[in-house]
């Protein structure tokens, strides 16, 4: 069994991924396409990248962090910013939306951790890289989020909203029993067109063109939130959601808002080295 604190290479299954080869015809095979994917729907979902050792060591390794998750909650709109300008009622810039989570920053996050050494592991950067097609990644120079977990429990949720960055990358690592389901509207906006009434019809139940990805315990997703509208459903049942946010950008020494420190993970300051171990709640 995979324990924590083991290497990566160890939780990923290289046969059907093989990262450690990426001069292999099987990993160009991998790399056309999840590419192939992005291009099409905004999204690049490699299932099973994680293999049930690997998961079941994750699993462990978020429950053991589940306390040194800040919870925060309100309501935000899809832009993820405070309204600037006049907008008339039901407008998706002020149509606002529930949500509720909690967040285990990188700085809590132990130097074993399995979710922490997966993150830290060039190969995995490099096929971020590989699939994005953007020259090469960096590592989040944010020490809160570079890398997070994600902890979803009974009735938390994310509202329909837009990212701030050009791409995502994800880990599935447990699902609730019940809702806590990733709902996207592919594309639904461009830099050049807002489309407004097709973000209005979607933030008012029209979904006819949103689509749940399975997000499956083991399943790394590379998505492009920039013009692709997005949420989790309201988590159902006690067992909780738990996701591996990984943090990549183009350029080196990208660091997230001080507001957003203090929202997102209550404090500003971050921790001067990890821990190497925190205690089970």
């Amino acid at each position: 069994m995979v324990r924590v604190g083991t290497a990566p290479e160890t939780l990923v299954d290289l046969e059907r991924y093989p990262v450690l080869d990426a001069r292999s015809a099987a990993y160009r095979a991998v790399v056309a396409r999840a590419r192939a994917e992005l291009d099409a729907r905004g999204a690049a979902e490699l299932p099973g990248f994680v293999g049930p050792a690997g998961v079941a060591a994750l699993v462990d390794d978020a429950q053991s962090l589940v306390g040194r998750a800040h919870r925060s909650g309100g309501q935000g709109t899809a832009y993820l910013e405070v309204p600037a300008g006049s907008y008339p009622d039901g407008h998706p810039r002020v149509t606002w939306g529930d949500y509720a989570l909690g967040a285990v920053a990188y700085d809590l996050i132990p130097l074993a951790s399995p979710l922490r050494r997966l993150y830290e592991w060039a190969p995995l950067a490099d096929l971020v890289a590989a699939i994005v097609g953007r020259g090469p990644l960096f590592p989040y120079a944010d020490p809160f989020g570079a890398l997070n977990l994600a902890v979803m429990g009974p009735g938390d949720q994310l509202q329909w909203h837009f990212d701030q960055t050009d791409f995502v990358v994800s880990l599935a690592i447990q699902s609730a029993e019940s809702g806590g389901d990733f709902e996207v509207a592919p594309r639904i906006r461009s830099a050049d067109d807002e489309r407004y009434h097709d973000v209005s019809a979607v933030l008012g139940g029209e979904g006819s063109s949103v689509l749940t990805l399975p997000m499956e315990p083991g399943t790394l997703l590379v998505f492009e939130g920039r013009y692709s509208l997005h949420r989790v459903s309201p988590v159902v049942g006690p067992r909780l959601r738990h996701v591996g946010l990984l943090a990549y950008d183009t350029r080196p020494g990208t660091m997230g808002s001080e507001l957003l420190h203090r929202v997102r993970y209550g404090r500003t300051e971050a921790l001067a080295s990890p821990p190497e171990r925190w205690p089970r709640p």
